[in-house]
């Protein structure tokens, strides 16, 4: 890269690493470490968490997604998209929980269940967090080294290292110095600023790419694909036969179940000023997507335009025969094409916002890890309290002891076809299970710890089980037992190993959804049968003679009661909390996102009975998938920067006159749990 490019990479990391550390001194509590307090506004929030989708992960990872099925996808995720955000106006699970004022989700379980419920959802989260996240690192470090066309090795007096293995440590290093300063405070902190530049990145990016690439040669490319492979018609792609809806049906419930239930950014769900500016944070969070999902789009287009070009094919060619591992390399190829094609500049914001999304991201994940073992794990085994000195030492150990599992975890991982099949198991493991306790206990008052039991072993075994069983290495296991145990010439032994692996008669989706009904079921029968006494709802959600005062002061603008003639407000889940701009806020982007619905189904039923040419729907991804989303990026750049400057200024102001709680740190007092194991 040209030294424009470095400087361009260099000033964001100075600017976060001086704000980080003067962040530091406003640590006071353990409260504050867990969930920066608990002062956290909206656009804070919003633009903070984003960065989790914003490193090389989730390049790599749309893509690969994008290479396989162009804008094609695209088209069906618009029949999903009012439940969903009627989910995150109504403020579904996020609200409720943020109510509760539990600084994990495990410490909800144990309010809510039984402390047994929660050391043994803790101990199953961390588990399948620091097993999900352990192969993230390295993909960023890979990620550097190919576009920047290092030397894959280096060497150390007399031993060659693995370049990625040394970028990913230095990567690890400073997002573990950034957690463990000041905990969710600098993490958020860190990731404001970080996403407001990168806001800004993601508009020049997309700005420079529109003017510059050639759209016809794209479009002779996108449509180039064979039949059934259509890059741009939604109803010529062998994908569409699973996009019909009882696939979107079982998607929208298997989501809807699965609020909140992975953890990887567990302390921005406490971090609310309020319950309602969490649930503004995620509303606003749909807004700012459209710069990030375009600048993705965009790079991924432009990228595979070159590839099929005669000069980006023998490029690439060359490059992946330098690389040792057959899947990286093709993980590879986009970002191996576009560093082929970005100038001086460009290649720098590219550079930048993903080293940023690497921060922000790997930030989050030790952050949220590493605090769910010692405040769910090690804390509820303690006889005695913790001092808020020794309780935060104990936190940032468990940081650095996630962040060097992740490097000797990465170090040793053989990445394999199976790694998307990773991704799904280690997160199936948890959130199969955890759904029907989540929203049972914070909906039902009459969810017992018997129930809570069942949906866990049920919804994660299940899930988890069906997911192997998809995978031909289980058909090999299977044929090895069998012919251990001599029973291969039995009909049903050779019945289910003709059943297993790829020839399994349920895909993913499926499993996912019949594994939540049958959490869900298990849990409301055993919780029938168990209940005696309803559980004190207004106790665990401080409502009523409960009710915290201090949570009053960090409230939003309270205004009397909706009243609408068409009742819209309360069918898409407005209440009194909303001041006049969340209406507005949040009106703007329920119509938007009907209005794509309503688009989505008359032009299927349009295309159904009159169907029209692969060049008018390339035409209509290029309105509605680039040139749209990039121009509403650009007024949310504006938007969200003075949103963002005015919530950290906001932020400093409460740390200062934040009152501290030093009981705030986790623990639940005897009384509040009322059903035993």
């Amino acid at each position: 890269m040209h030294l424009i490019d470095w400087l361009i990479v260099a000033i964001p990391v100075l600017i976060v690493a001086s704000v980080t550390l003067y962040a530091n001194r406003y640590l006071k509590s353990v409260a504050d470490f867990m969930s920066g307090g608990r002062l956290a506004g909206r656009y804070l929030l919003s633009t903070a968490r984003s960065e989790m989708g914003a490193g090389a992960i989730g390049y790599v990872a749309m893509f690969e997604w994008f290479s396989q099925g162009g804008f094609s996808v695209t088209w069906w995720g618009q029949l999903a998209g009012p439940v969903g955000l009627i989910l995150a106006i109504s403020g579904f699970v996020t609200y409720r929980y943020r109510q509760t004022r539990a600084l994990t989700l495990a410490q909800f379980f144990e309010m809510r269940y039984s402390r047994k419920f929660r050391l043994a959802t803790g101990m199953l989260g961390f588990v399948a967090g620091i097993l999900n996240f352990g192969v993230i690192p390295v993909i960023g470090g890979k990620f550097m080294v190919h576009f920047l066309d290092m030397p894959q090795t280096l060497h150390l007096f007399s031993f060659a290292i693995p370049t990625y293995l040394m970028l990913m440590g230095c990567f690890l290093t400073i997002t573990t110095l950034i957690a463990i300063t000041g905990g969710q405070i600098t993490v958020m902190i860190a990731d404001c600023i970080q996403g407001m530049i990168s806001q800004l990145f993601y508009v020049i990016i997309g700005v420079f790419l529109v003017i510059v690439f050639d759209w016809h040669q794209t479009r002779d490319m996108l449509l180039a694909y064979p039949p059934g492979q259509s890059m741009v018609n939604p109803f010529d792609t062998f994908a569409a036969k699973d996009f019909n809806l009882w696939y979107v049906l079982m998607t929208i419930i298997t989501g809807a179940y699965g609020t909140m239930a992975w953890q990887n950014n567990q302390g921005f769900n406490s971090a609310a000023a309020s319950p309602h500016e969490s649930r503004m944070g995620f509303i606003l969070g749909r807004w700012r997507g459209f710069a990030l999902s375009t600048s993705m789009l965009l790079l991924a287009v432009t990228a595979m335009n070159y590839l099929h070009q005669p000069e980006g094919q023998a490029m690439i060619q060359h490059r992946l025969a330098t690389i040792a591992d057959p899947q990286t390399g093709e993980q590879m190829r986009l970002p191996i094409g576009l560093a082929a094609i970005l100038p001086i500049g460009i290649k720098g914001l590219l550079v930048s916002v993903v080293l940023m999304g690497i921060f922000g991201g790997d930030g989050q994940h030790l952050h949220s890890w590493g605090s769910i073992f010692a405040q769910d794990v090690v804390l509820p085994l303690c006889k005695k309290p913790l001092s808020t000195r020794t309780h935060i030492i104990l936190l940032r150990l468990s940081i650095i002891g996630v962040a060097l599992f992740a490097f000797v975890f990465g170090a040793l991982f053989t990445q394999t076809e199976y790694l998307p099949m990773w991704f799904n198991v280690t997160t199936a493991i948890f959130v199969g299970g955890a759904g029907a306790a989540i929203i049972g206990g914070l909906y039902w008052n009459r969810g017992t710890t018997a129930g809570a039991w069942t949906g866990l072993a049920l919804g994660s075994l299940l899930s988890t089980g069906g997911i192997l069983l998809r995978q031909q290495a289980c058909v090999s296991l299977c044929h090895s037992l069998t012919d251990f145990w001599g029973i291969t010439s039995s009909t049903w032994s050779q019945y289910l190993l003709n059943h297993l692996g790829p020839q399994l008669p349920i895909n993913g989706t499926e499993i996912g959804f019949y594994a939540t009904l049958a959490a869900l079921i298990g849990y409301i029968a055993v919780s029938l049968l168990t209940c005696r006494e309803p559980h004190d709802m207004d106790r665990l959600l401080h409502r009523g003679r409960y009710a915290v005062e201090p949570e009053a002061t960090n409230e939003v603008v309270i205004t009397r009661p909706v009243k609408s003639r068409f009742h819209l407000h309360n069918l898409v889940g407005i209440d009194e909390h909303f001041s006049g701009p969340d209406r507005w806020v949040t009106l703007s982007i329920f119509f938007w996102s009907i209005f794509w619905f309503g688009i989505f189904v008359i032009g299927s039923a349009w295309y159904l009975i009159h169907p029209w040419s692969n060049i008018a729907w390339a035409n209509y991804w290029l309105i509605t998938g680039i040139y749209l989303p990039l121009a509403i990026s650009i007024i949310t750049t504006v938007w969200f920067t003075i949103g963002c400057w005015n919530d950290l200024v906001l932020f400093f102001h409460r740390l200062k006159e934040e009152r501290i709680d030093s009981h705030d740190d986790g623990t639940v007092e005897p009384g509040r749990v009322d059903k035993k194991d």
